[in-house]
């Protein structure tokens, strides 16, 4: 498969080097340039190319750059990309350690990061490879029906795409969950109970369930707060 990435940070490098050793094409791009990533050429076995380049080179396009910087994509970014090319958004809302402050995740919002990056590229997307770290991403997967293997949620509205999707969670050694509609991705993000947790399968399916699909204000509230607490440990294991 042709697989196109944008964003050559932890996410994007750990995705690019197994989808490689699995025997895929993948072609990177990050906001500098192709000629700064030889380094990350090298490592993972992927093409440096530019944003446009990688949204036109595959069946699957991963976005997983900062949530601020999405909307400094370019405009034309898919235009003319096959409506049959999925894309696949990872982003994570961090306003202490990298995105500020954005009004559109306040208390009193019930938008999901994964529908706002989706209303600014023009194009559906699944959330997926969000709730998990890069070093685990990169060699934590586990042949199908290991006793240990770590779940993977799938959020989405089009069945397709995400069938697609999960068939290459599947591949790189997760076990796929339907996690439900793109609206019901809050469920996997910071704060929340399968976020960095490294949950089973069964168990992530589990946390979903006790969550509902409507977040309320109260869980708004509450994951927030966990979230906050997360990322300054996170600030302090940078720091240190």
């Amino acid at each position: 498969m042709n697989i196109g990435i944008i964003g050559a940070g932890n996410i994007g490098s750990a995705l690019a080097s197994r989808f490689t050793s699995l025997g895929h094409t993948v072609s990177i791009a990050n906001s500098r340039g192709p000629e700064t990533l030889k380094d990350v050429a090298e490592k993972t076995g992927a093409t440096p190319v530019t944003a446009q380049e990688a949204a036109r080179s595959g069946e699957v396009v991963v976005v997983t750059i900062p949530l601020k910087s999405i909307p400094d994509l370019p405009k034309d970014l898919f235009e003319g990309v096959s409506d049959e090319v999925v894309v696949i958004d990872t982003s994570n809302y961090y306003p202490l350690l990298r995105d500020g402050q954005m009004p559109e995740f306040d208390d009193e919002s019930n938008l999901t990061e994964s529908e706002w990056v989706q209303q600014h590229l023009g194009r559906p997307v699944i959330k997926v490879f969000n709730n998990i770290g890069s070093g685990d991403l990169e060699s934590a997967g586990k042949p199908a029906g290991a006793p240990d293997r770590i779940g993977l949620p799938v959020a989405g509205d089009d069945a397709t795409s995400k069938q697609k999707v999960m068939q290459l969670v599947d591949e790189l050694g997760f076990e796929p969950v339907d996690a439900g509609s793109l609206h019901e991705s809050w469920r996997q993000q910071p704060g929340t109970p399968v976020y960095g947790t490294n949950l089973s399968a069964s168990d992530i399916q589990k946390q979903l369930e006790s969550l509902g699909t409507e977040r309320t204000a109260e869980q708004h509230k509450q994951f927030a707060a966990n979230h906050a607490e997360q990322e300054k440990e996170m600030i302090k294991r940078f720091q240190s």
